[in-house]
C-alpha cells in the first residue's frame, strides 16, 4: 500500500511539473538563439510616418516626450508629431501644441481607453492621405534618435508591422523598477532576437511599434482590450503577417514605483492575459494547423507562457515538495 500512495504521488507530481518544464525548455531554446540580429541597409528617409501619442492627463510629463521626438534623427518635413489627448482634465493638450506638436483632442466617456485612443489616431490618419505608416510612442517615453531609421529601413525591405526594444527609463527607482528591467529585457530582448532569427513574430508590446498604412487597410485596427496591444499582434498574425523586431533601436518607458501601483498594474495585465488565452488561443492553434503557420504556432505558445514569477514560484514549490515528499515516503 504504502509503494501504492508512492506512485501515484509520483505521477502527479510529473504531471504537476509539466507546464514549468515546457516553459524552461521554450525559454532556454529562445536563449540560445539571442545573437544579435543583422541591421538592414540604410533606408532613404522617403518614408513619411505619424509618430502618434495617446495620453490621458499627461501634463506632469508630455514636455519630455515631445521633446525626445523631436530630436529623431530624420528630416522633419517627414513625419509628425501627433498627441491624442484622450478625456483629458488637464493642461496635456495645451502644453503639447505650446511644444509643437499637431494635438487630437477626443471626449467619449463610453468609450475609453488606449485602444478607442489609438482607432482614433489611425482613422485621422488615414484620412489626411499623408502618412505612410504610424508609430506608437507612450507619453511618459523617450526615444532613441534611430526609431524612425530603423523603422523605415526594414519597411523598404518589405516589412509592414515592426516593433522596436521597450526597456526601462527608470530602472534605478526603486527594487521594483529594477525587477521590471530585468523582466522586460528577458521578454523583450530575449525572445525577440531569438523569434525573428527564427522568422516568427515577436509580436506587439504596447510602446515603441509601428504599422504601415497598407496593412491597416487590410487588417483594421479594433483591440479594445486591456492587453490591446498584445492582441493586434496577435490579429495580424492571425491574417498572416508577422511582427519583425528592431533589435538597434529603443523606446524606454517609465514604470510604477509604488506597491499599489504596480500590483493594480499587474492586475490588470494578468487579467487581460489570461481573457486573451482562452479568447485567442484555440484560433491561434486553428490556423496553425490549417495554414501550416509556425507563426501563430509560435503565438500562442508565447501567450500560454506563464509570467516568469509564476514560473519561478512553481518551481519553488515542487522541489519543496518533492524534498518533502522523498523523507516521508522514505520512513
Amino acid at each position: 500500500m504504502h509503494l501504492a500512495y508512492s506512485l501515484v504521488f509520483a505521477v502527479a507530481l510529473s504531471i504537476a511539473v509539466l507546464p514549468a518544464t515546457a516553459t524552461c525548455l521554450y525559454l532556454l531554446l529562445l536563449t540560445c538563439l539571442t545573437a544579435r540580429p543583422a541591421r538592414p541597409p540604410a533606408s532613404s528617409q522617403k518614408i513619411f510616418f505619424d509618430v502618434v501619442v495617446p495620453a490621458h492627463n499627461e501634463a506632469a510629463g508630455i514636455g519630455k516626450t515631445i521633446s525626445s521626438l523631436q530630436g529623431l534623427d530624420w528630416p522633419n518635413c517627414r513625419y509628425r508629431i501627433v498627441i491624442v489627448a484622450d478625456n483629458c482634465t488637464d493642461e496635456t493638450a495645451a502644453i503639447s501644441r505650446q511644444a509643437g506638436a499637431t494635438v487630437l483632442e477626443r471626449q467619449d466617456l463610453t468609450r475609453r481607453g488606449k485602444g478607442y485612443a489609438l482607432a482614433h489616431a489611425f482613422e485621422w490618419s488615414r484620412a489626411a492621405a499623408i502618412a505612410n505608416a504610424v508609430v506608437i510612442v507612450d507619453a511618459d517615453s523617450v526615444v532613441s534618435s534611430n526609431l524612425l531609421e530603423s523603422f523605415a529601413a526594414r519597411i523598404e525591405a518589405g516589412a509592414c508591422a515592426l516593433q522596436t526594444h521597450y526597456g526601462v527609463l527608470n530602472a534605478a527607482d526603486s527594487w521594483r523598477t529594477r525587477l521590471m528591467a530585468i523582466a522586460l529585457g528577458s521578454i523583450h530582448k530575449v525572445r525577440s532576437r531569438a523569434r525573428e532569427r527564427m522568422g516568427l513574430s515577436c509580436g506587439i508590446r504596447g510602446n515603441g511599434w509601428c504599422v504601415t498604412h497598407a496593412l491597416l487597410d487590410k487588417v483594421p485596427y479594433r483591440c479594445f482590450s486591456l492587453t490591446e496591444d498584445v492582441e493586434f499582434g496577435i490579429e495580424l498574425g492571425l491574417a498572416g503577417y508577422r511582427v519583425e523586431y528592431c533589435d538597434e533601436s529603443h523606446v524606454n518607458g517609465d514604470m510604477v514605483t509604488s506597491e499599489q501601483a504596480s500590483r493594480s498594474q499587474r492586475q490588470r495585465w494578468e487579467g487581460g492575459r489570461i481573457g486573451l488565452i482562452r479568447k485567442k488561443v484555440p484560433a491561434l492553434l486553428r490556423a496553425a494547423v490549417a495554414q501550416r503557420s509556425l507563426i501563430c504556432l509560435d503565438l500562442a505558445v508565447d501567450l500560454l507562457v506563464l509570467p516568469l514569477s509564476y514560473v519561478v514560484i512553481n518551481v519553488v514549490g515542487i522541489i519543496v515538495i518533492g524534498a518533502a515528499s522523498g523523507r516521508f515516503f522514505s520512513r
